[in-house]
C-alpha cells in the first residue's frame, strides 16, 4: 500500500450554485463551476473528504489521444462516465489516523442495478498490444485513480475515476473507507455523468 503523495496546483473558476444533497453518513454539496458549466459532488464525514468532478468526454478523447491511445479505444473510455476525483485525508498531522480506500468495495446503483466502478487493472489486461502500446498503459496507469491507497493525515490524491455509464446517465455511489480501526461508508446520491457534448453538435 503506498503513501498518497501531495499533490498542489489550483483549479480556476468559481463555483456557483452551491446545493446540499443527502448521504447516509456524511454531507454532500453539488456545485457548479461557473466557467466550465461543469458540476462537482464534495462529500465529506470526519476525516475523509471526496470530490467528484464531471469530465466531458471530449475532454478524456483529447487527453488519451495525446497520449498515444487509437482514437477508437480513446473513444471508449471517453464514453465509460469519467470523473476527476480528490480524495484527501484531512485528519490532523501528528494526532489523526490513516484512511485507507479501496475501490474494490465502492457500489454504484444506477436504474435500480448495483454494480461496481470500472477499475484499471481489468482494463488494462482487455487491451492488446495494438490498442494501447507501453508508452499508452503507463499513461493511463498514472491517470487513473489508484485502485488502493492509505492516505496519511493531510494526504491527498486525485486521478481519473470510471463508473462505466453512458454520458449523461445519474447515478447513487456507495463510498466506503477505513480510518484507522474503524470501517465506514456513505451514500453521495444523484450524481450525473457529464453529457457528451461532441456528439450533440
Amino acid at each position: 500500500m503506498k503513501r498518497a503523495s501531495r499533490k498542489g496546483g489550483t483549479r480556476s473558476g468559481l463555483l456557483l450554485a452551491a446545493l446540499p444533497a443527502i448521504a447516509g453518513a456524511g454531507d454532500v454539496v453539488r456545485s457548479v463551476d461557473g466557467e466550465t458549466g461543469l458540476a462537482k459532488w464534495s462529500f465529506t464525514a470526519g476525516d475523509v473528504g471526496i470530490e467528484l468532478i464531471q469530465r466531458l468526454p471530449d475532454q478524456t478523447r483529447g487527453f488519451f489521444q495525446a497520449r498515444n491511445f487509437p482514437p477508437a479505444v480513446a473513444d471508449e473510455i471517453a464514453r465509460n462516465c469519467i470523473f476527476q476525483t480528490i480524495i484527501r485525508n484531512n485528519g490532523a498531522s501528528g494526532s489523526g489516523s490513516p484512511v485507507t480506500v479501496n475501490l474494490e468495495t465502492w457500489r454504484i446503483r444506477h436504474d435500480g442495478v448495483e454494480g461496481g466502478v470500472k477499475l484499471k487493472e481489468p482494463w488494462l489486461a482487455s487491451w492488446s498490444e495494438a490498442s494501447a502500446g507501453p508508452a499508452a498503459r503507463l499513461a493511463f496507469q498514472w491517470a487513473m485513480f489508484p485502485t488502493r491507497q492509505e492516505f496519511l493525515p493531510g494526504d491527498y490524491n486525485w486521478g481519473m475515476t470510471a463508473f462505466g455509464l453512458s454520458p449523461g446517465s445519474a447515478f447513487d455511489l456507495h463510498v466506503t473507507w477505513q480510518n484507522g480501526e474503524l470501517a465506514d461508508s456513505g451514500w453521495i446520491r444523484g450524481i450525473e455523468c457529464a453529457p457528451d457534448v461532441e456528439n450533440l453538435k
